[in-house]
């Protein structure tokens, strides 16, 4: 029955089971007999509110809701909870079992694992688009070694810092990868034209590269940094949120010109080796490929020419352009955070003011018949 009663009773004493509930004296006959609460009633032990009610596939279940504590590893919480969900599985009664409908770690795994796949993925195509640039094989593996030394220092750091491996990090590794690659691209390409245009030998080449670009590679990096690290400084949750992302992108820049300054030019004067007199043009694919990419910049170069000696003409189209993005950003809708798709579906249901609870449980058993046959997808 889904009707309900509720009375209040005055005991003294502190009653602990059903049983002396149940001896409490509800009245006393005239004959001397006691009408006892276990005469007109069963006492059982129930639910603190009839109010609720869960329900997992169908069948009745009690629900139960474990919170994170703020700094803690969800993915670990999860599975030591799990562990001992199942040692204490082999203690509950027959034909009952527990079952985690609802697991948010299991997105955060997924995330972590296609972070680190896109982290990967960039490393590898980095590796391909420098070589294609450089074609040479050690030029290549220059920045190649120098981005895992940088994220590994990176992370050394956001270790000191209290940091946890989670989107935002991972995010701003993943987006500090190109910026890892440049300090050291400078640097390499730069010692490989000095070798070949003055035959100098490798170390002689190094120091000469560095003293023509230390300075350029010390600013840049600063000011990149400077972009990032307000970020961390926002209030609000704003502030919570990109704080770890802004700081991880930061130190990655830092320590990225710190390298660049000190590793890479270790690197290049050992590793390198010298050019020879009178070098020849690469010929095939990376011949082609050279040609081509010559055409294109002699016609980006044209077309540059052009453009600086229309300059006031270019600059009320650039204007042009500056008003039509604030044209489109202030029609863009706005949100905290993007939507994203964690595999789960909530429905509310609201019925009119007044519906009873069995017309309530009622409607959210169609619900759930209805769910139930359809097809995940």
């Amino acid at each position: 029955s889904l009707q309900e009663l509720t009375a209040t009773l005055a005991v003294k004493g502190t009653l602990d089971n059903p049983e002396e509930f149940g001896r409490i004296v509800l009245r006393a006959n005239e004959d001397g007999s006691t009408v006892h609460l276990s005469d007109v009633a069963r006492v059982a032990i129930g639910s603190q509110d009839y109010s609720f009610e869960s329900r997992l596939n169908g069948k009745r279940a009690v629900a139960g809701a474990v919170q994170l504590s703020p700094g803690a590893n969800a993915i670990e919480t999860v599975k030591a909870v799990k562990q001992r969900l199942t040692e204490l599985s082999v203690n509950f009664p027959e034909g009952v079992e527990f079952s985690v409908p609802y697991d948010t770690s299991r997105f955060v795994d997924v995330a972590i694992d296609k972070v680190i796949y896109t982290l990967i993925e960039a490393m590898v195509l980095v590796f391909l688009v420098m070589f294609l640039f450089l074609q040479n094989i050690r030029y290549t593996l220059i920045p190649t070694i120098v981005v895992p030394v940088c994220l590994a220092g990176t992370l050394a750091i956001m270790y000191l810092l209290g940091f946890s491996v989670n989107m935002m990090t991972m995010f701003g590794m993943v987006l500090a990868i190109g910026i890892l690659v440049d300090d050291a691209i400078v640097v390499v390409e730069n010692v490989e034209r000095i070798m070949a245009e003055e035959g100098l030998s490798p170390a002689a080449a190094t120091v000469k590269a560095m003293q023509q670009v230390s300075g350029a590679i010390f600013g840049i990096t600063l000011v990149l940094a400077a972009v990032f690290l307000p970020l961390a400084f926002m209030g609000g949750s704003v502030g919570v949120i990109y704080q770890q992302f802004s700081l991880s992108l930061a130190v990655s820049i830092l320590f990225s010109g710190f390298l660049a300054l000190t590793f890479t030019p270790a690197l290049c004067a050992t590793l390198l080796k010298p050019i020879p007199a009178g070098h020849h043009e690469k010929r095939g694919f990376f011949g082609g490929f050279n040609r081509l990419f010559g055409k294109f910049t002699d016609r980006y170069e044209r077309v540059s020419s052009s453009m600086i000696k229309r300059a006031g003409r270019y600059m009320l189209l650039y204007v042009g352009i500056v008003g039509l993005l604030g044209f489109f950003y202030l029609r863009l809708p706005e949100s905290f955070v993007p939507v994203e798709d964690q595999g789960y579906l909530i429905i509310d249901v609201q019925l009119p003011p007044g519906a009873t609870r069995a017309r309530t449980d009622a409607t959210a058993q169609l619900l759930e018949t209805y769910m139930l046959s359809r097809e995940a997808t």
